[in-house]
This record gives C-alpha cells, structure tokens and sequence, in this order.
C-alpha cells in the first residue's frame, strides 16, 4: 500500500469518500486551480494580441492560438508538477505559472519572443479571482447542481406516486389534520427547487483591473486604450460578470451569496433527512435490506437509517465551512489583506460535503419501501382529527359556540369511529349539517393534498 493510497489522506472527502468526490477532484483541487490560473493568463496573452491599439503585440496566429488552446486543455499532471517546481524557487504560486508558460512559449519560435506579454499589467489576483471564479462555476454547473436536481427529482418521483396515499399529521408531535405522504414530500422538493434556482441565478464576478482595481499600471504603458471596457470584454470573454469597482482583489460578495444559496438548501435537505429518519422510526417506511451488510455489531435483526444520518453530518460540516467562508471572505483590510487565500482553497472541501450529502440521500430513498399498512393503521386510530372539519361545519351552520364544544368533547381524547358517530349524536345538529359529515373518515378527510402534489412547479 502506498502513501498515495485513500487509506493515508487525512481528510475523509480524499479518503473515505474518495468515489463520492473525484467529479469534484478534477475542478476544485490544486491542479483544478493551476489548470484555471493557465487557462487565464493564456486567454489573456491572445486577447491583447487582437487588441489593434497594442500594437507592439502581433495578432496570434490561428497555429497559435491552437497551440494556447492545447496548453489548456492538455493540462495534466506533469505540467502541474512543472508549475509546482517553479514554485519551489518562486514560493509564489501565480508566478509559477508565468514560468511555466514562458517555457511552453518557448517551444515555438512565434510564440518565443511574446513570452513578456504573459501577466503583463496583471496582479495575481486578476488571474486568481478569475481562476476561482471558473472553479466555481464549473464545480456548481457540472457537479452541485446535476447532484442537486437528481436529489429532487428521487423525492418528486416519491411524491407524486404517493400523492393520494392519506397519512396523519402532527404538529408539534401531536395529531392533526390528514395530509398525504406524497404531499409532504412535493413540499420538500418544491423548497428545494427554489433554493436550486436561485443558486442557478447567482452571478459570477471577476475583476481584471491591476494592483489596486485602478488600471495604473495599463494606462501607463497604454494611455489611449479605453481600459475599462477591454477589461470588461475580457471578463465576458471567460463566460464571467465584469466588476468594475474593486480594490486589489473581487470583494467576493459574489461567493457569500452563493454560499448562503447553497447553506439554504442544505438545511432544507437537513429537515428533510431528520423528517425521514423519524418515519422509519415509525414504521412508515421500510429500509430494504442487502445482503451481506450489518446493521450493528451486536444485534443481528437492525438495518439503520444510516444513509440519512450520513447526509445530514456530511450537511452539517458542509455549512459550518460555507458559513465561515461567507462571513469572513467579503472582507479584507484596506485595498488587500492574503487571509482570504487559505480559505478560498478550502471551497472543494465544503462543495465536497455537499456531493456526499446529495448522493447519501438518494441512495438512502433508493432502498425505501413505503409502509401503507402502519401509516394507515396509525390513520385509522385518530378519529379525533375530524374535530376541526366538525366545527367547521357548526360555523357554517350559524351554531353557538362550535370551537368551544368540540373542545370539551375531544381535547385530550383519542376518538374511534364508533365514538365520533356518537359525538355527532351529541352534538345534535341539523340533519343537513350530519348528512356532510356522516360519511367523512380520517382517511377521506385529506383537502387538496393529491391536487397540490400532482400540480407541477417550475424550475
């Protein structure tokens, strides 16, 4: 075994769920941002060279602007292992990369002699705020938000085949009005929607605009070249929103929104996986078994909601990471402070959390079973809930006192049916107003929950 091997990685998201997480390894690792960082100082190199007021700089020829193209997309591990051992002289890892590709420049005799022009007017926080921002939208567009619509999609599927099936409520733990099962899930796929779109929604900033988002060393050498708006376009180019008006660094405000997006759905998934742990306490569902699995070590008949509990820690330590992360990066000591570049490389690691709570709640509604019998038994035993719809009809009826006289009649009392055809009795209401209730049980009395579940939402 080698030391390379998942067993030896500290952190559990490159060891123990290393499957769970390699979409996200090739995106938000170090090799991820070294790959971004070259992409950007590459696309900025032919950029200017198309820029006619920078003249000392040719127009790229189509050979090389395939050749830029390669370095990029043939990024692989030797040419990160390059970058990294000019880094072990430079001790600055975007600097690094500026070496690394003046060597690529100078395989080819066009390209040799711009190898100056790679960085030029740039700070390194132009290419690692525009490096972050490309990992931060290939990560959510390629691996969050596909996780995230399968997530609700598994629950829409459950909920809509479940849609009529009558369940009893509680509130605050007690009995109350009948739903459905498939319209408590429909709730839950719906927040979960919103949260998804909003995330969808979030704009991804960068800045290009020097040392101290001035434009002073550009207009230095360029005094003619309307900066702003070049910078602007290049920004654009990248598939990024422009931000015009930073200090040294893109404030990040950008990232605490989305962070904040992603906290939100993660605590609604949080509820979600809490609600179904206490339904399979209760015997509403069933968790199929595999074969050769253990449920615990000592007592042989247990298979454990553990999937659902995997979720929702794996959700926890996700949101104590984008909570700091949002509360400390959109701030930073006059025009820069570095505390912000430790905690931007950990963004993998909290994006990481959340794959593995995504995936743990899927597999854990894979292996469910709905258990009709107990949810309908449990139903069946709380006759007590047609209070409300009782004294409903007393109000419509003009009848003194409805509210208080089922009060006194039901608080407290678990009712059966042959009870409630007595309290109607008691009641002694107009014929009119028994005809409506006589025939209404706890299972019929379900309002618009299937109409609601099967209604579709958009996305």
């Amino acid at each position: 075994m080698s030391q390379t091997d998942p067993m030896h990685a500290i952190s559990a998201i490159d060891g123990r769920y290393q499957g769970k997480t390699k979409a996200l390894a090739a995106i938000c690792s170090e090799f991820g941002l070294m790959k971004f960082r070259t992409k950007v100082e590459c696309r900025w190199v032919a950029f200017l060279g198309d820029l006619t007021e920078v003249a000392e700089l040719p127009v790229l020829s189509a050979d090389d602007k395939q050749f830029l193209d390669s370095v990029i997309n043939n990024f692989d591990e030797a040419a990160a292992s390059s970058i990294k051992a000019f880094e072990a002289t430079t001790n600055h890892d975007v600097k690094a990369v500026e070496y690394y590709l003046k060597q690529r420049f100078s395989e080819r005799e066009t390209l040799a002699p711009l190898s100056e022009w790679i960085h030029f007017a740039c700070t390194s926080e132009d290419i690692n705020n525009t490096a972050y921002g490309l990992m931060v939208k290939a990560a959510t567009n390629e691996v969050l938000l596909p996780q995230m619509d399968a997530l609700i999609a598994e629950i829409n599927a459950l909920a809509v085949a479940n849609a009529g099936r009558p369940m009893l409520s509680r509130t605050h733990g007690q009995t109350a009005s009948p739903t459905t099962l498939g319209k408590e899930l429909k709730n839950v796929a719906v927040r979960l929607q919103r949260q998804r779109g909003q995330l969808a929604d979030v704009r991804i900033l960068g800045k290009f605009n020097g040392a101290v988002g001035n434009f002073n060393a550009h207009l230095s050498a360029y005094p003619k070249v309307d900066w702003i708006n070049v910078s602007g376009e290049f920004i654009d180019s990248l598939g990024l929103t422009n931000n015009p008006w930073t200090t040294q660094i893109e404030p990040h405000d950008y990232l605490a929104e989305l962070f904040h997006c992603v906290m939100r759905f993660n605590q609604i998934l949080l509820d979600f996986d809490r609600d179904i742990w206490a339904y399979i306490s209760n015997d509403y569902f069933k968790q199929r078994k595999v074969e050769g699995e253990t449920g615990s070590s000592t007592m042989p008949h247990k298979i454990n909601p553990i999937d659902f509990e995997n979720s929702e820690g794996n959700v926890g330590m996700a949101n104590a990471m984008l909570a700091h992360m949002a509360d400390k990066l959109p701030v930073s000591r006059w025009q820069r402070d570095l505390s912000d570049s430790t905690v931007l490389r950990n963004i993998g690691s909290a994006f990481a959390h959340c794959a593995i709570a995504y995936q743990a709640t899927v597999k854990g509604l894979s292996r469910l079973d709905v258990n009709g019998d107990v949810i309908a038994a449990d139903l069946a035993q709380s006759w007590e809930v047609l209070a409300e719809p009782v004294q409903t009809v007393m109000r419509k009826y003009g009848i003194d006192e409805p509210y208080e006289k089922l009060k006194a009649a039901t608080r407290g009392r678990r009712l059966s049916e042959a009870l409630f055809a007595e309290l109607l009795e008691e009641l002694q209401l107009p014929e009119a107003a028994v005809a409506e209730l006589r025939d209404l049980t706890p299972e019929r009395y379900i309002g618009l929950a299937k109409a609601l579940t099967e209604k579709s939402f958009a996305g």
